[in-house]
């Protein structure tokens, strides 16, 4: 997925906003390439479904090229995972700061 997608990427987006659902899951499981205009487009979505007060998942599992680009940004940790087996990663607490006992 790359800047050559973008129109389309941008017409899910609005579909989704204007359906209004409580919940958008987006698939990425058979996504093979991502770059910073995927990474921006989770970003933006995740930002205005948390304005709206709606869920964002992700859809796995992810092509290596998709787990990178999410780990090494730094952002895994900002979005709910699931997967095809019906496991979800959810992410963490906003008062969780990864400290255990």
């Amino acid at each position: 997925m790359d800047h050559e997608d973008a129109e389309d990427v941008e017409a899910a987006w609005q579909a989704a906003d204007l359906a209004g659902l409580p919940t958008t899951a987006v698939d990425l499981s058979q996504v093979t390439f991502a770059d910073s205009m995927l990474l921006n487009a989770l970003l933006e979505a995740r930002r205005c479904h948390a304005v709206d007060g709606r869920e964002l998942l992700l859809l796995g599992p992810f092509h290596s090229a998709v787990s990178r680009l999410l780990a090494v940004s730094g952002t895994l940790e900002h979005f709910t995972i699931t997967h095809a087996d019906g496991a979800v990663t959810p992410r963490p607490s906003p008062h969780d700061c990864g400290h255990t006992g």
